[in-house]
């Protein structure tokens, strides 16, 4: 029998993607994961060593780390479910025909486009309690008479961030969802009017699960941006006051700025692992209804 002769060429072609995942991809992966068992605080240098599991005993017992977990749940579920709304309902306005639609889909890009940097610091003047415009804008309502220091009270700092973050990601949910919308047939449409059915009936039984897929992706995607996001937060507030900002990113943010590796590196493992453990159901989800559509 002849064989098939080894062609190297498909190989070689992806060998430089393939080295440079595993150079920014995996090899800082793995050497987080090492340095997770290791007390590895560069303020020390000498005293690197292994230390097994101490660092996770010691996130277990910091109480730092479970409240920006708690954060970090609170910012994620109200964040993308407000983005998920107000980008579905821009979706719909942007799928519509009217006169300058380019321009306003063009406009309602700029959110998504700009830098998570800039967006802090303008949010950040924006709900400055001195010299910020929705403070003058408020007042000049004569909603308030005296000004609020929204990101330097407990109270309103972690509402304001969340807000930001919602004002962000909507394009991004609007630019997916319309994409989905334009590619459901107008037939559809055409047969429920001539079936009587109402603009209720037809969101619920041909538009949402037309965007089914569209919409697993994008919020998983998104859930994982959001968990992950540092520039916002530490921009406006570097997560303060009193720690009312502080997401587990923006925690192991902060710990890798003391130099102190080895922990940030474990707390940045459980984030991680919470994600995935929110990400592997999502996915069998998103596969039954892949499965279920077929």
């Amino acid at each position: 029998m002849h064989k098939k002769k080894f062609n190297p060429w498909p190989y070689l072609l992806i060998a430089p993607a393939l080295i440079t995942i595993f150079a920014v991809v995996f090899f800082p992966v793995l050497n987080a994961v090492l340095m997770s068992f290791q007390s590895y605080d560069l303020r020390r240098p000498s005293q690197i060593r292994f230390t097994g599991l101490a660092n996770y005993a010691a996130a277990m017992h910091d109480s730092l780390f479970w409240q920006a977990l708690l954060k970090t749940a609170i910012w994620v579920v109200v964040g993308v479910g407000f983005q998920f709304v107000f980008g579905f309902m821009l979706a719909l306005l942007l799928n519509r025909k009217f006169w300058g639609r380019g321009v306003v889909r063009s406009i309602s890009l700029i959110p998504w486009v700009t830098p998570g940097v800039l967006i802090g610091l303008m949010w950040r003047w924006i709900f400055d309690g001195n010299y910020g415009v929705l403070n003058d804008l408020l007042m000049r309502l004569g909603l308030i008479h005296d000004k609020i220091p929204f990101l330097a009270q407990q109270s309103t700092a972690f509402p304001s961030v969340i807000l930001t973050i919602i004002w962000q990601g909507i394009p991004f949910f609007a630019l997916m969802l319309l994409a989905g919308l334009q590619g459901i047939p107008e037939e559809l449409y055409d047969a429920a009017n001539v079936d009587g059915a109402n603009a209720f009936q037809r969101f619920f039984l041909i538009t949402v699960p037309s965007l089914k897929n569209t919409i697993f992706v994008t919020t998983l995607l998104r859930i994982i941006w959001v968990a992950n996001s540092v520039d916002v937060i530490f921009n406006m507030t570097e997560g303060g006051p009193a720690y009312s900002t502080q997401t587990l990113s923006v925690y192991v943010f902060n710990k890798g700025n003391t130099l102190n590796l080895g922990y940030a590196s474990t707390m940045a493992i459980l984030l991680a692992l919470a994600l995935a453990l929110v990400a592997v159901p999502y996915l069998k989800m998103l596969f039954k209804a892949q499965e279920e559509s077929k």
